[in-house]
């Protein structure tokens, strides 16, 4: 009988595409995919360590799965909290069978920790998606100093992936729809010597993938040349790592910019492409932050209107240079902050879902009767709900759709006719997609 495995990830799309290289992995050393965990020899917890939360999420993750595993099988620690706590991690977990960090062999013999990097986890192979879009990481690690972020003392300085090897990895997934994803996604070839190479990447990649959309871009490196690239694919979706906006707080978050900068870019884009859609994320409570500061964000959120924003309370991380600062944030004061944040924007991404009745526009088939338009990145966004025609919106295709209501965050829609030209996954078919 073949051995067989449960991968569990949490945390980001980063993680997703390191847990589907550990299954390209896995199943060449002749493992199957079991039906859940309790079925199986080996059970992969994928873990997040970026805040406290993450932190608390993964532990619980791994006792539970330890609970359900049957007798015999072997529970594996891996990702950002292995690489971070490494045998720490291991001798607060009796549980666990072996922590491995990235580019160790999950399947070596059961020693507490293994250090020593076998093999490449960013090269890695991996199988063909299973849905028709996917992510993929052109780059791990990341050269900049943010106050809050403890990722570059684990992950190691941004190391980029060639052009040819992004490209065959996503000729080999099948994809329709392909997300490049990186801790500096507009670094890329930087640390190659080839600044601005992200634009040379997005246009090779938007030549075998029929939708392109990129994730977390630093907001100065948001060029001329690739705001031109992105909007030459299509997808007019930028998803901007902004963190806050008052300029003397983002210079303690050792961060570029301030508000009146990215409004203005914003502002741009939005005139070149009035269909772009925008998505940032914020962090609230970082030390020294006051309520004028807070005051900005809030008057910024209305001013730039984004379709989607992500609101954290910050969690100081061991290591980091926020740990040094002086004047706290009271933590229920963070919390509060963030829910008036929050409630702004919701306010802001209902109104703008609501202006897009009455409008048409072309969606890709996640499953039966749900697709994303541009507007929608898989898994953070909405989603529109085919739900007249949805007998002609197969699984894996590109359509034509009238947005015909809302439903909270997602958008309701009849199917109007096939995208000419539209490109069809040839490994996801129609009911296949999950």
């Amino acid at each position: 009988m073949r051995r067989r495995y449960w991968v569990e990830t949490l945390g980001c799309p980063k993680n997703q595409v390191d847990s589907d290289k550990l299954i390209g992995t896995l199943e060449a050393d002749g493992y199957v995919a079991a039906a859940g965990p309790e079925a199986a020899d080996l059970v992969v917890v994928n873990t997040c360590a970026f805040i406290d939360a993450a932190r608390e999420e993964s532990i619980a993750t791994i006792l539970t799965l330890s609970g359900a595993r049957r007798p015999g099988a072997r529970l594996v620690v891996t990702g950002c909290m292995a690489e971070r706590y490494g045998d720490e991690l291991g001798g607060e977990l009796p549980e666990v069978d072996l922590v491995a960090g990235f580019g160790v062999p999950v399947t070596l013999s059961p020693t507490r920790s293994s250090p020593v990097p076998s093999f490449d986890l960013l090269n890695l192979p991996r199988p063909p998606a299973r849905a028709p879009w996917a992510y993929v990481k052109v780059a791990e690690g990341c050269d900049r100093a943010c106050g809050f972020c403890a990722i570059p003392s684990f992950r190691g300085p941004q190391r980029s992936r060639s052009i040819r090897d992004v490209v065959a990895e996503v000729e080999a997934l099948g994809a329709a729809e392909i997300v490049l994803v990186a801790q500096d996604l507009a670094s890329y070839g930087r640390d190659l010597g080839r600044p601005g190479e992200i634009v040379a990447l997005v246009r090779a990649v938007d030549q075998v993938a029929a939708r392109t959309r990129l994730l977390y871009l630093y907001p100065s490196d948001l060029t001329d040349g690739l705001i031109d690239v992105i909007g030459a694919t299509g997808c007019h979706y930028f998803d901007l790592s902004l963190q806050h906006v008052a300029r003397p707080h983002l210079r303690r978050m050792r961060r570029w910019g301030d508000g009146a900068r990215f409004a203005e870019r914003i502002r741009a884009i939005r005139s070149r492409y009035p269909d772009a859609a925008f998505r940032s994320s914020f962090i609230l409570g970082y030390p020294g932050e006051t309520e004028e500061d807070h005051d900005e964000l809030l008057a910024f959120l209305e001013e730039a209107e984004l379709d989607w924003a992500g609101f954290f309370a910050f969690s100081p991380e061991e290591g980091t240079y926020a740990t040094t600062l002086p004047a706290p944030v009271d933590p229920e004061l963070a919390l509060e902050r963030l829910r008036e944040c929050a409630a702004v924007q919701d306010a802001i991404t209902s109104r703008r879902r609501a202006a897009l009745i009455g409008t048409t526009t072309t969606v890709l088939v996640d499953r039966a009767g749900v697709g994303r338009s541009h507007r929608e990145a898989p898994e953070i966004d909405g989603i529109i709900r085919v739900t007249d025609g949805a007998s002609d919106a197969p699984v894996g295709r590109f359509v034509e759709v009238e947005i015909t209501g809302v439903a909270g965050t997602d958008l309701e829609a009849r199917v109007v006719t096939d995208r000419p030209g539209g490109r069809r996954m040839a490994s996801v078919g129609a009911g296949d997609g999950h």
